[in-house]
């Protein structure tokens, strides 16, 4: 728990930098924020006017290796020197800033560089105390719509957009960064309450129940399976969706297709998704929706060629930290599109793992954007059986009659929310 008295080597501003994706620093006395500089001042005090002058300069994003990113994100300093300037909104909680630039916008990284890493640092700075003050550099107003129906599970406070700020504002201390344990995880052993995945899953819950939203569909005496799917130019689009579909449905799913949109509503989403047993789709930012299945639902990830590090790396993380049951099916050169552009003997087919670990310009444009899938059904069966298998238990365990036979409907077109 973080203190708010100067610490006994006489350092008011204490800063860790010493990990490779953060920064975090806490200016420990009281503290007056001049908006237009982005600037932390110490109120004038006896107490502070012997102190040494120092300054810290963080920019609070959760990438700093990243020159490019963290260029566009706004600098905060905080610093001994006083402002002698009077205060003219006075909170009686500190204040906690970070960065909504950055990746803000990709869903993925709405999650894994901000909203994750807001609960780790909440709950490791602030363990026993969460009242804060938010404060938001880079603010955008999309990013508080979105996810207006959980940001008040962080904080009571209103939210301080730090963009349109004109006057000042003082706190008792000032912390500015936020803690990341790595991609999609949360690392109980380093939280000093020992807050995991399944009590963010819980916050998320605690938000989203309270939305106005429409009723998800009913469960029909099979277990629910969201295919979530992508479309147009933007790279892993599957292109046998139909196909998918009805295989799915033959294993024994009730099967929903989800196409998300920037404007996804998300209390509409979770709903759908938590009343779910089962997720099929390939590596994207849109399997981040997997933070809403419930715990002992199946997760299905298809991984296109040159995807394996990201594909193991983030929502692999994620379904062991939530307990999912996790499964990947990893596709054959033939059942990429990348096949018919290149050749089934070009070394961007032939090697592609290689390829991708060592050069992310490959990884971005070929892998990421160039690339869409056509799954062997036959061959994907064997793994929706499987999924089918898991996802039956779970709905038993929820005290639902599974109806044995599958009843195949006519897929017409996709869920898309907007």
């Amino acid at each position: 728990m973080l203190s708010k008295q100067p610490d006994p080597a006489g350092k008011p501003i204490v800063c860790d930098r010493s990990h490779r994706s953060y920064d975090w620093c806490h200016l420990k006395l009281r503290t007056i924020l001049e908006p237009t500089s982005a600037t932390f001042f110490t109120v004038g005090s006896p107490a502070a006017a012997v102190l040494p002058l120092s300054w810290e300069k963080i920019r609070p994003y959760p990438r700093k290796t990243d020159s490019k990113t963290m260029s566009n994100i706004r600098e905060i300093t905080l610093t001994t020197a006083p402002l002698h300037t009077p205060c003219e909104v006075h909170h009686n909680t500190p204040a906690l800033v970070f960065s909504t630039g950055g990746f803000t916008g990709n869903f993925f990284h709405d999650f894994n560089d901000g909203i994750i890493p807001l609960f780790v640092t909440i709950n490791t700075l602030f363990p026993h105390d969460r009242d804060i003050t938010i404060v938001v550099a880079n603010y955008a107003d999309w990013w508080h719509s979105k996810y207006a129906a959980i940001l008040p599970q962080f904080s009571s406070r209103p939210i301080i957009n730090l963009n349109n700020q004109t006057v000042t504002h003082c706190f008792p201390s000032a912390v500015a960064g936020l803690i990341s344990h790595g991609s999609m995880t949360i690392n109980p052993t380093l939280i000093p309450n020992g807050k995991t995945f399944h009590d963010f899953r819980a916050l998320l819950e605690e938000g989203y129940r309270r939305c106005l939203v429409w009723p998800p569909p009913r469960l029909k005496g099979r277990p629910r399976l969201v295919l979530v799917t992508r479309a147009g130019t933007v790279g892993r689009v599957l292109m046998n969706r139909d196909n998918i579909v009805r295989a799915a449905q033959e294993a024994g799913f009730d099967v929903v297709v989800l196409e998300p949109s920037p404007l996804t509503y998300l209390c509409d989403i979770y709903r759908l998704i938590n009343g779910s047993h089962a997720m099929v789709g390939v590596h994207g930012a849109a399997l981040t929706h997997s933070l809403f299945l419930q715990p002992g639902s199946v997760l299905v990830q298809v991984v296109p060629l040159g995807n394996d590090w990201l594909a193991g790396t983030y929502f692999k993380n994620l379904a062991r930290g939530l307990n999912l049951v996790y499964m990947e099916y990893k596709i054959r050169a033939e059942e990429s599109s990348l096949v018919e552009k290149y050749g089934a003997d070009h070394v961007l087919v032939k090697d592609s793992l290689s390829i991708a670990r060592r050069n992310w310009t490959a990884l971005h444009d070929v892998y990421l954007k160039g690339q869409d899938v056509r799954v062997d059904v036959g061959r994907f069966r064997r793994c929706l059986r499987n999924a089918y298998s898991n996802a039956k238990r779970l709905m038993q365990a929820q005290g639902f009659h599974v109806r044995h036979r599958p009843r195949i409907r006519k897929y017409v077109s996709p869920l898309v929310f907007s």
